[in-house]
Parts: structure tokens; sequence; C-alpha cells
């Protein structure tokens, strides 16, 4: 058992710390996580989707951001990167760095081995708390497969899942 205590900080500490960071970090209740590097795989995937979501919202009031644009979950105090970002309307952030997005309407993440079951569980239970996310889409990195949870007028979840690689996939 170590003896050595962890650092907490607050949210504010955390953006002076991230902003200067070579490597970026998640943070939580004070903790900071430390993000694992993207496999080939990973990097192809998640470009397609950005290419293929801009390409799509081009002449739309959307924004399309992939990476590196960090995301606040106001309600439990997240902040996330996710894979690729679709902001509309007016993007919200959290102050005037304009670098911690606040009302994404689209959250995609790519599946890792080490990432998956955060990605579905408790990454997925904060992201429910954002009121401007209309779409969450987890897609695998080792199967043809795209799962989409998409906000229902009644405020449900409704899942839908693609499984053929030729198969349109309508956001």
């Amino acid at each position: 058992m170590s003896s050595v205590a962890k650092t907490r900080m607050t949210p504010e500490q955390y953006l002076v710390q991230e902003r200067k960071a070579e490597y970026r970090s998640e943070f939580f209740r004070g903790e900071t996580f430390a993000m694992a590097g993207a496999t080939r795989s990973h990097n192809l995937i998640a470009g397609n989707v950005f290419a293929k979501l801009h390409g799509q919202l081009d002449n739309r009031d959307c924004e399309v951001y992939q990476g590196d644009m960090r995301v606040k979950v106001s309600a439990t105090g997240l902040y996330v990167y996710p894979d690729v970002v679709v902001a509309c309307e007016q993007p919200k952030f959290e102050d005037a760095e304009l670098d911690t997005l606040l009302n994404p309407r689209v959250l995609v993440e790519v599946l890792s081995k080490t990432t998956e079951r955060y990605d579905r569980g408790t990454k997925w239970r904060h992201y429910q708390s954002l009121p401007s996310l209309s779409e969450y889409v987890l897609a695998s990195q080792v199967s043809p497969l795209v799962e989409i949870y998409r906000r229902t007028a009644d405020e449900q979840w409704l899942y839908v899942a693609y499984h053929e690689p030729t198969q349109p996939i309508v956001l």
C-alpha cells in the first residue's frame, strides 16, 4: 500500500494545468486521468466519422470537432475528450478560451479494450445528464458494429445497432 496521497485539484486548477499540458487528461471530482494513446484503427475510425459528419453538416448550423474538443458535463463535473463531437445552433463554452464545450448534440466514442467498459457504463451515465445531447454513438474497432443511443421526444433513450458495413447510418 502506498503512503503517498493523491493531489486533488479544483476544476479551475485542472483547466490551467490542462491548457499547458503536452498530454490530455480527463477530470472528475478533483482527480485527473491520463488518456492513453490511440491505435491506428482508432484514429482511422474517428477520422472517417469526423469526415463523414463534417461533409454532411457542411451547410448546416453545426460544427464538428475531432479529438481535442473538451466537453464538460456540467451536472456532474466530468471533463472528457470524446473522439468526435457535434455542436449545433450556438455552441456554448465554459469560458473565453472556447476549448470546453457545454452543449454537444452528438458524441462519438471509438471503443477500445481499455475504455469500452467505461464508455458504455460510467461515462454514458454522465452523458445522459447533458440536456443538449440527442445521440451517443459507440463505434467498435473489432467488428462491424456501430451503436447509437438516441434521445426520444419523451426523454427516453432508444438503442439502434448497425451491423453491416454497407448499411447507411442515420444520425
